[in-house]
């Protein structure tokens, strides 16, 4: 299910950035290079908005946007297909004398398949609006601009324009927030022709991060992420650069936020009255105290046990220590380094990433420049296709695959290669045979045109999501799963025995061949059980605390629930993947919490949900941390809270050996040594939170 910050990103409007100091100073200008310049000193030429865009992840070609200006407005078409999937979306939008919007429809598809029917109107300051969580309306005091939920990012331009024109530079955001746009520098763009100059923006108010897109004057001229861009036809060659410049702002960005939050005391910390939970017994231990030196932990002692002269002291007030978690399925990006600090998880496992973006993170996150777990680095390896997932090493010929594990053996930091749904299926045996002789697991989706056991049979040692199991007990010869029916198909499940012998073989099978699995539970039930107008399920503990965006996401279904009989049939579905999970647990199958959701507060949810196969607070704790230290060879390091290892741990205020949600208000967190308080994180993405921060004494106080 590769890729889903992504695809939300670009498939749900956009995330832009929740009202905090942060987001009102994205970023300062970042001083003009030589290549952020070319064609300086050049006249520079006026442009017309360009009417199609194209659209591109890591340079490839995905799709397209298309704007046509019809009377009073605007008639936009978005479509693009990565991995297999995306969005198709019509818009039509009309304007008022101030460029802001009377009138907008978006129809069409989300990229999981959810049908768009939006609308919204304005009158005589009424707002009125329908998308996919229900209807409302607003008396409005002043004049507001419609932020659609499920349109194209064309709606910057529309955005951008009524901002500019605007006395203050702030339009109230329907259905709530605000809209700010702070440009941050000027540069030069050429199609290759000529030159046009454009000032690049970070646009505001509603969700968790800035947008970053560029105007040349009042021109739409794109929009940038270190992975997606969407760039005015004609300026594709100025990809890279722009998105390296994006990639440049939010670094900005994010080191001024981490200047704000880290506490970095150049002292030992002293942790007092907390209970310690110990992960090899599963049990809360008594009150006592944690010293902390450098990046170590260097003493426990009774909860009064007396601090070093130059210590600063935390008050645990009673509250619960708890070994950082692991997040065993990402797809690390800054936003999530920094709210899965937040969430306790101090270790990370990525499944799949831009391997150069990676590595530029992974630095910036060692150096203690942004806050973010350890991350442990798997080589994604995908076959070149029209639905390629286009990240890590595409490969055309078993030859390249087989170079490409070479290439991630040879780098060093990869403790496993990937496999990914397009690759062919006769070349994964001398995949794997060569990742085992140089020392590297496999992981992987099943390719298209084969199944599980397959799979298994040529050596896979964990096989990732559930979904990808089980599929091959439903799909008939031939169908390919490179697109949504590895999704939609799941509708099939509740009509399976689990006690038929394809099911049995199969669990037999990785039984007898020790394969783990990577279910990533929580990311089901978000597909399975998520409906337009309702609360997802796994997001009732925290949505009020997020921003608007976010929680309009939250109350909408991914999949297309069209008719009675399929909101049976993927409810059904849901049902069956917790029976097998259940099953596997019995059989000892060995399962790895992971959600291909960001991790944060959705890993919180992931580890909630197996509870429902059996598993107690204490055993998933102890699991979650200790368990998949264990797993990924890194036991003596980390996963536990004792003298001589790594302080790597998070303190919550109650128990969550006895209630688990306990873990989901976090007070503080100490990563490699360093102090966060969640508490003063959130706010920088706009989200309230959830607790107190704990008493400080500092040795001059």
């Amino acid at each position: 299910m590769n890729s889903i910050r992504l695809s939300l990103l670009a498939g749900a409007g956009l995330v832009i950035a929740a009202c905090s100091p942060a987001a009102e100073e994205p970023s300062a200008a970042v001083p003009a290079t030589d290549s952020q310049t070319a064609g300086s000193g050049a006249a520079t030429a006026q442009i017309a908005e360009a009417e199609v865009f194209t659209i591109m992840v890591g340079g490839t070609v995905i799709g397209a946007l298309e704007i046509s200006e019809i009377e009073d407005g605007y008639s936009v078409e978005y479509e693009f297909r990565n991995n297999g999937r995306g969005p198709t979306i019509s818009e039509r939008v009309l304007l008022d004398e101030d460029g802001l919007p009377i009138s907008w429809t978006v129809e069409g598809n989300t990229t999981f398949g959810n049908a768009v029917n939006e609308t919204y109107g304005y009158t005589d300051s009424q707002a009125s609006w329908t998308d996919a969580t229900g209807s409302d309306e607003a008396v409005m005091e002043s004049p507001g601009f419609y932020v659609p939920q499920d349109g194209s990012p064309y709606w910057l331009a529309i955005a951008a324009r009524a901002l500019i024109a605007d006395e203050d530079g702030v339009l109230p955001a329907i259905p709530g927030g605000e809209l700010r746009m702070t440009p941050i520098e000027t540069l030069t763009l050429s199609n290759g022709e000529e030159t046009f100059d454009a000032t690049t923006y970070a646009m505001s108010g509603t969700s968790v991060n800035p947008t970053y897109f560029l105007m040349s004057g009042e021109a739409f001229m794109g929009l940038i992420t270190p992975r997606f861009a969407i760039l005015a036809e004609g300026f594709e060659g100025e990809d890279e650069r722009l998105r390296n410049l994006s990639a440049d702002y939010g670094a900005r960005r994010f080191e001024e936020i981490q200047s704000r939050v880290i506490r970095d005391y150049d002292a030992p910390v002293l942790i007092r009255n907390v209970h310690i939970f110990n992960a090899e017994t599963e049990t809360r231990g008594d009150a006592a105290s944690v010293l902390v030196e450098g990046n170590t932990i260097a003493a426990i002692g009774a909860a009064d046990m007396a601090a070093p002269a130059n210590a600063v002291e935390i008050d645990g007030a009673g509250g619960t220590l708890l070994p950082g978690f692991f997040e065993m399925h990402g797809h690390m990006g800054e936003t999530a380094a920094f709210l899965n600090i937040a969430a306790g998880v101090t270790s990370l496992r990525d499944m799949g990433n831009d391997n150069e973006v990676l590595g530029a993170l992974v630095e910036r996150i060692e150096s203690g420049d942004l806050a973010g777990p350890r991350i442990h680095r798997s080589g994604f390896i995908e076959g070149q296709s029209d639905y390629s997932s286009n990240n890590g090493i595409i490969v055309s010929s078993e030859a390249e695959a087989v170079a490409a594990v070479d290439f991630y053996a040879d780098a060093g930091v990869y403790h496993q290669i990937k496999i990914y749904n397009s690759m062919t299926p006769e070349w994964v045996p001398a995949m794997i045979a060569r990742a085992h002789d140089r020392g590297l697991r496999v992981s992987g989706h099943v390719p298209a045109f084969t199944n599980a056991d397959a799979m298994i049979a040529a050596g896979y040692d964990e096989m990732t999501h559930i979904n990808q199991v089980m599929l091959g007990w439903v799909l008939e010869e031939g169908e390919d799963t490179r697109q949504l029916l590895r999704l939609t198909a799941l509708r099939r499940l509740p009509a399976l025995d689990l006690d038929s012998a394809p099911v049995q073989a199969t669990l037999d099978a990785m039984v007898e061949n020790g394969v783990a699995i990577d279910p990533t539970f929580a990311i089901h039930e978000a597909l399975l059980l998520s409906r337009n107008g309702e609360i997802s399920p796994g997001t009732v503990d925290y949505i009020d605390h997020l921003p608007v965006d976010a929680q309009r996401q939250a109350r909408s279904a991914w999949a297309a629930i069209e008719t009675e009989e399929d909101d049976i049939n993927y409810r059904g579905a849901f049902d069956q993947i917790t029976e097998t999970l259940r099953r596997m647990r019995e059989r000892g199958i060995f399962i790895v919490p992971g959600t291909d959701l960001g991790g944060s507060f959705t890993y919180h949810r992931e580890l909630e949900l197996y509870q429902r196969i059996g598993m107690t607070p204490p055993e998933i704790l102890a699991w979650a941390s200790h368990g998949m230290a264990e797993y990924l060879g890194v036991g003596d390091e980390v996963g536990l809270i004792e003298e001589g290892y790594l302080a790597d741990f998070f303190m919550v205020p109650g128990d969550p050996t006895q209630d688990l949600r306990e873990i989901k208000t976090i007070s503080m967190v100490m990563a490699d040594g360093r102090v966060y308080f969640p508490t003063e994180i959130y706010p920088e993405f706009g989200i309230l939170p959830f607790t107190e921060i704990p008493a400080v004494t500092e040795p001059n106080e």
